[in-house]
C-alpha cells in the first residue's frame, strides 16, 4: 500500500528559518517550508523530512476498474505503512492542516496502530460528541492517538488523524464508534465500543474519568460498516483480486442495454456485475475464488468460483445463495448429468434443481404454495445463476450449441426447495443418499411441470391408480424405461399417504407396480400406434414404466389443493442424464 502525505498551511509565515534552505539538504523534522503549498515526505531510509515546491495536480486513482478522481493532491515520495501517520503528526505539529490519501498498488495492508491508546470517532454520533471532551484529559496522562472517520476538525482541542478512506476502520474491524483501543508493541490488546465508564477508566487508568456523564451509553455504527460504503470498502481493502476481464462502458451508454447487445443475458436485465457487487457476492462463500470448481461445458471453460460469483450478481442472488449455486453446477457439470447432452438435445430439457437442508429455510427458498412460479427470490435466482453461467462461460447459448425444438420456460430458471417439514416421506436428498439435515441439491435434467388431478380420491390405493396413469403418459404410454420422472405430491395428497402410514418405499412400489403393462400393449403397432417397444417384447408379460430407481418422489406446494405434478426427465443412462445429488458447502 503506498501513502501519499497532503500538506496544506494553515497559517501564513511558518518556519522561516527553512525558507532559503536547497530542497536536497535534510532538515529537522519539525522545519518546514512557507508558501506556496509544500508536500513534505519521508525517505524510505532515513527519518529525516526532504521539502520539495509540488504544484498540485489530480491524481486518477483506479480500484478494481473503478475511477476515483482525487482533487489537491501533490506528488510527493512514497511513504510506506506507518511512515505516513508519523509525517502526518509531524506536519500538524508543524502547523501545516494534513490529510492522508491511500493508492491501492498492491494487497491491501492494515494501518498500523500506535502503541498507547487509540480511539476513533466521527463527529455525527452522539456519543463520539459526549465523550470528545474527555480526550484532551486522556492525552494529558498518557499516549493517544484519535482517528476521526468523517469531519478532519473533529474533535476539537486535540490532533487527529482523519480516516478518511475508512482504510483504519475497515482493517482493523471498527464496528462501532467510539471504540477505544490499548495497543502494546503495535498489537491491539483489548478493545471497548460505545461509552463504558468502568470501562475507559479502566483502560486509561483515570480513576475520575467522565464523572459527570451516564454510567454507560452505546455507540453508534462506524461508517465502514455503512451499507453504502462496505460494498466499495471491501472491493478496495480485501485484497481479494477480481480476476475477470474488466469492460468498461462509455459514460453515454445503458449499462442494461449494452450487456443485451453484448449477449450476457437470458432475455431479461440482469445486475451488472460491478467489482463490488462482485466482492460481496464472494462474502458468502469460504471457498476461494481461483477454485476451479468444475469445466463449464460445452465449451469445457474452468469454471472458478468467482466467474460463478459474477453470474450469480447479474442473476440478482444474493451472497448466502452462492453455495447452492456453486453446488447445482458442480452437479451440472459431472459426466453422469452430461450437461453438454443436456444442451444440444432438440427435447425441451434443462437443470431442475430440487433443495434439501435447513439452509434452504434459512436462505427463504419456496417450497410451499406457487413453488414452481414466480415471486421468491431465491427460486427464481440460484435456477437462472445455473443457466446464466452455463450460457456465458461455457458457452451455451441458444441457436447455437443449445438446439432444443420448444425449450421450455424453466430454462430460465427452475429451482425449488422439498417441503421436509411437512412430508410423510423421508426426504429426496436422503432416499439418494445424503446424510439427514445436510443441505444438498439434486439437479435433473427435466422438461416443464404438468398438474395431475385428483380431487376424489380418498384412500392411497385410489390416487395410486391416478398417478399410475398419469405417468404411464409421460412422453409416450408406449415407451418405458427410457426416461426418469420427478413427482412432486402436494401437500392435499400427501396427506392421503400420511393417513394410512404409507412410507417413501412403500409410495414408490405401488408406484412402479402400477405404471406395469404387458409387452402386447406397448410395441409398435399396438393400438394403431406406430411409436412403441421393438415387436420382440411382445410376449414380454409385463414392462415396467421406469428404472427401479426412475421416479424421483418430492413433496412441495400450497396446502390447499388436491393435486400434484410430475416433471418428465431426458432419456437416461450412459446415453443421457442421470440425476446427481451433492452436498452444499459453505
Amino acid at each position: 500500500m503506498t501513502a501519499f502525505a497532503v500538506a496544506r498551511p494553515k497559517t501564513k509565515g511558518l518556519a522561516p528559518r527553512a525558507r532559503n534552505r536547497p530542497a536536497s539538504t535534510p532538515m529537522p523534522m519539525t522545519d518546514v517550508h512557507e508558501r506556496p503549498p509544500t508536500a513534505l515526505h519521508i525517505n524510505p531510509g532515513q527519518s529525516d523530512f526532504y521539502s520539495s515546491r509540488c504544484t498540485p495536480v489530480n491524481v486518477l486513482a483506479e480500484v478494481d476498474g473503478n475511477r476515483t478522481r482525487r482533487t489537491e493532491v501533490v506528488r510527493p515520495d512514497r511513504v510506506e505503512d506507518g511512515g505516513a501517520h508519523q509525517a502526518l503528526g509531524h506536519l500538524r505539529r508543524a502547523g501545516y492542516r494534513a490529510d492522508m490519501t491511500v493508492s491501492k498498488v498492491g494487497p491491501s495492508v492494515a494501518p498500523p496502530l500506535s502503541d498507547g491508546l487509540v480511539v476513533v470517532v466521527k463527529k455525527e454520533c452522539e456519543t463520539c460528541r459526549m465523550t470528545a471532551p474527555l480526550l484532551s484529559e486522556i492525552a494529558a496522562v498518557t499516549a493517544l492517538t484519535v482517528h476521526t472517520q468523517d469531519d478532519p476538525d473533529f474533535p476539537t482541542g486535540i490532533d487527529a488523524f482523519h480516516d478518511a478512506d475508512l482504510a483504519l476502520s475497515w482493517h482493523h474491524n471498527i464496528e462501532t464508534v467510539p471504540t477505544l483501543i490499548r495497543v502494546v508493541d503495535g498489537v491491539e490488546a483489548e478493545r471497548t465500543v460505545g461509552w463504558s465508564r468502568d470501562d475507559w477508566r479502566r483502560m486509561t487508568g483515570i480513576d475520575g474519568l467522565g464523572e459527570d456523564l451516564p454510567v454507560m451509553r452505546p455507540g453508534c455504527g462506524s461508517m465502514s460498516v455503512d451499507p453504502d460504503l462496505v460494498d466499495a470498502l471491501r472491493a478496495r481493502f480485501s485484497g481479494l483480486p477480481i480476476t475477470s476481464r474488466h469492460v468498461e462502458f462509455a459514460t453515454s451508454e445503458d449499462p442494461f442495454e449494452a450487456m443485451f447487445a453484448r449477449g450476457w443475458t437470458d432475455g431479461l436485465p440482469v445486475v451488472p456485475p460491478t467489482p463490488e457487487r462482485v466482492m460481496r457476492m464472494l462474502t458468502g462463500t469460504s471457498r476461494p475464488p481461483d477454485e476451479v470448481v468444475a469445466l463449464a461445458p460445452p465449451d469445457l471453460v474452468e469454471l472458478t468460483v468467482e466467474k460463478i460469483a459474477v453470474n450469480a450478481v447479474m442473476a440478482g442472488c444474493l451472497p448466502e445463495y452462492l453455495p447452492w449455486v456453486i453446488a447445482a453446477l458442480e452437479a451440472a457439470c459431472t459426466d453422469t448429468f452430461n450437461m453438454h447432452g443436456v444442451l444440444c438435445t432438440t427435447m425441451g430439457v434443462g437443470p431442475v434443481i430440487i433443495c434439501n437442508g435447513p439452509g434452504a429455510r434459512a436462505i427463504g427458498m419456496n417450497s410451499g404454495m406457487n413453488v414452481f412460479g414466480q415471486g421468491t427470490r431465491a427460486n427464481m435466482t440460484i435456477g437462472r445463476a445455473v443457466q446464466l453461467t452455463i450460457r456465458n462461460v461455457g458457452g451455451g447459448r441458444p441457436g447455437e450449441v443449445d438446439r432444443a425444438t420448444h425449450g421450455n420456460p424453466g430454462k430460465l430458471s427452475f429451482c425449488f426447495a422439498e417441503d421436509e417439514a411437512g412430508s410423510p416421506f423421508t426426504p429426496l436428498s436422503v432416499w439418494r443418499g445424503i446424510d439427514p439435515g445436510v443441505d444438498a441439491v439434486t439437479v435433473f435434467a427435466g422438461e416443464g411441470p404438468k398438474c395431475i388431478v385428483d380431487q376424489l380420491a380418498r384412500t392411497p390405493e385410489e390416487l395410486i391408480a391416478t398417478l399410475a396413469v398419469s405417468l404411464q403418459g409421460l412422453h409416450h404410454p408406449k415407451l418405458a424405461i427410457a426416461f426418469d420422472v420427478v413427482l412432486v405430491i402436494a401437500p392435499d395428497h400427501a396427506r392421503i399417504f400420511a393417513e394410512a402410514g404409507w412410507s417413501r418405499e412403500r409410495t414408490l412400489a405401488a408406484l412402479h407396480e402400477a405404471t406395469q403393462r404387458p409387452g402386447a400393449e406397448m410395441v409398435r403397432g399396438a393400438g394403431g400406434i406406430a411409436e412403441g417397444l421393438p415387436e420382440s417384447m411382445r410376449d414380454t408379460p409385463s414392462i415396467a414404466k421406469f428404472r427401479p430407481d426412475g421416479i424421483l418422489l418430492a413433496h412441495a406446494g400450497g396446502g390447499a389443493g388436491l393435486f400434484s405434478t410430475m416433471i418428465g426427465g431426458w432419456v437416461n443412462g450412459g446415453t443421457g442424464s442421470d440425476p446427481v445429488t451433492v452436498t452444499v458447502y459453505r
